[in-house]
């Protein structure tokens, strides 16, 4: 194997008598140790183990000869277009998108641990009894009695809540933060946006433009949306298409957001979000257009329910809604920014 340095930088964090052997370890592999700043690896000494961050992808070894196995491996790779993201860059971006509206915001605050109302992410989906009282709580506040419609906004309104952060922090920062389900906590809101907090900022750091909308794609649906939807299908006959539909709407809103908010961020959103269309279970759900420049419109091919509230209509990205009132819509946008026409 090689030595010096030559597979890259690797950032070790381990505490008292953990950190001289496992920097000897990755030396040994070729990997060029520090203990902060830039990296194309990252090692944590957890205590039970070690937590490794490498292109993308998060692994947890047992022992320290698991690690030097696999790390010397990973020397014969190089990363395309992530790397490990320093806790203080994720929690920079974090905080530099809240400012975008509540829906962005994740705390960092390492003070939140003392409430003992938040609960992981993994929550939502494997405790049905809490889904099943969230939703009637949402019914409730939108004055209906049908299960599966607050079931589906209650879904959408998840969905914006997860993309937003993740979609504007790659966006402002080029930082893509890592809900990840076990770290990433919500609690109880009477309403508005579920509140977030996470006592590990990680993430990546976006070098190229490769695969970053492969991983927000595997951490908001395939991590967390998706094992939300089967809990859902499962209190409530829902189509999994509706589902998906709101997810794509949820994350065409956040775009439109992002773009009235900040339009100097919009290109980089608008490229992700197309990327994001195309992928898995969104692809096939709807059309994002632009008929002027900066101004984005998603045309979707089902329906949230939301008409069937109490003084609910059509959303603007309705399947229902007809052809000359979008088409209205879209010719009056620009004129309401003051562009012409």
């Amino acid at each position: 194997m090689p030595h010096g340095g030559s597979a890259g930088t690797a950032r070790v964090t381990a505490g008292g008598p953990h950190l001289p052997p496992l920097m000897r370890c990755l030396a040994g592999q070729g990997w060029k140790t520090v203990t902060a700043g830039p990296a194309d690896l990252a090692v944590e000494a957890t205590g039970d183990g070690y937590e490794a961050a490498f292109d993308g992808e998060g692994h947890w070894f047992a022992s320290l000869a698991e690690l030097t196995g696999w790390a010397g491996q990973a020397a014969a790779r190089r990363p395309q277009g992530l790397r490990p993201a320093e806790t203080r860059a994720v929690s920079e971006a974090l905080a530099g998108v809240s400012a975008l509206g509540p829906y962005f915001a994740v705390s960092t605050d390492p003070a939140e641990e003392a409430d003992p109302a938040w609960r992981p992410l993994t929550a939502l989906h494997a405790d049905l009894g809490a889904l099943r009282a969230w939703t009637g709580h949402v019914g409730r506040r939108l004055g209906t009695g049908e299960t599966r419609v607050a079931a589906s906004i209650l879904f959408q309104g998840l969905a914006a809540r997860l993309w937003s952060p993740v979609v504007g922090a790659v966006a402002l920062r080029g930082v893509l933060p890592d809900l990840a389900p076990a770290h990433v906590h919500w609690r109880p809101t009477a309403s508005g946006p579920l509140p977030l907090w996470t006592a590990r900022p990680a993430g990546w750091e976006v070098t190229g433009p490769g695969r970053v909308a492969e991983l927000v794609y595997r951490n908001v649906m395939t991590e967390l949306l998706e094992p939300v939807a089967r809990a859902v299908q499962e209190i409530t006959p829902i189509s999994p298409r509706l589902l998906w539909g709101n997810a794509a709407s949820a994350l065409a809103g956040t775009l439109t957001t992002i773009a009235r908010e900040r339009p100097d961020l919009a290109p980089r959103a608008a490229a992700l979000s197309r990327e994001l269309l195309a992928l898995g279970v969104l692809e096939g759900t709807g059309d994002l257009a632009e008929p002027a420049p900066g101004r984005h419109f998603f045309v979707r091919r089902s329906c949230c329910l939301y008409y069937r509230l109490p003084g609910g209509g059509k959303c603007g990205d309705c399947v229902l809604l007809p052809h000359e009132i979008r088409h209205d819509q879209w010719a009056r946008a620009p004129r309401q920014d003051g562009a012409a026409p």
